[in-house]
């Protein structure tokens, strides 16, 4: 059942045309993770833009809204635990004044593309994706953007909660960064350009 409604009664914020949320887990010891992906490239665009991301009075989440051809954009991290991030919505939503949820784009981390590659689209299913089910239940729906960002498969089942949540390191830390970049980039492309535009530029069809 559908946690989030919008209502004609509920305090609104300044209207934004966009909301993107990255995900990540909080505090130092998943910093750089491959699960912070979507966190760290939202961290890296509002560094880009000269923008700063901040914790707001009874905000969940770090954010900042930056100005762009396409109007306001707010940019967020939750402040939750990933398997919670739907909690950071609710605030998000109303200071934002969205009540289309085709304005808000989820970054998060895929394993089931490979480094490197990234998808922009709408909808779809969960992957069992914790932070993606978490928001899914917070909407009721599953229909809203998301900029998926490859990280590729664990070596085993075994080793997956090491792989998605340990920080890589050596060579592997390297790719991770050039990742998070890209990430960055797309979401810089949404940022000057329309969905249908930017999935173009992004998915590169």
């Amino acid at each position: 059942m559908a946690l989030w409604r919008a209502r004609e009664h509920d305090r609104r914020g300044a209207k934004s045309t966009l909301l993107i949320v990255g995900l990540a887990n909080p505090g130092s010891e998943y910093e750089g993770s491959r699960h912070n992906v979507g966190g760290d490239a939202l961290r890296l665009v509002a560094t880009r833009r000269g923008a700063q991301l901040s914790l707001e009075r009874r905000q969940r989440a770090m954010s900042v809204t930056v100005h762009t051809p396409r109007g306001p954009v707010t940019l967020a991290v939750p402040t939750t635990f990933m398997n919670e991030s739907g909690a950071a919505l609710a605030p998000l939503l109303r200071r934002t004044s969205i009540d289309d949820l085709s304005h808000l784009v989820v970054v998060h981390d895929e394993l089931d593309l490979e480094p490197g590659r990234l998808q922009l689209k709408f909808g779809g299913g969960l992957a069992g994706h914790n932070g993606l089910r978490s928001i899914a239940q917070f909407l009721g729906t599953q229909d809203f953007a998301r900029l998926r960002v490859g990280i590729g498969k664990p070596p085993s089942k075994e080793q997956g909660a090491d792989y998605v949540l340990r920080r890589p390191s050596g060579k592997r830390r390297e790719a991770h960064e050039v990742d998070v970049a890209l990430a960055a980039d797309a979401i810089e492309t949404l940022l000057d350009y329309d969905f249908e535009e930017a999935q173009r530029r992004v998915n590169g069809s």
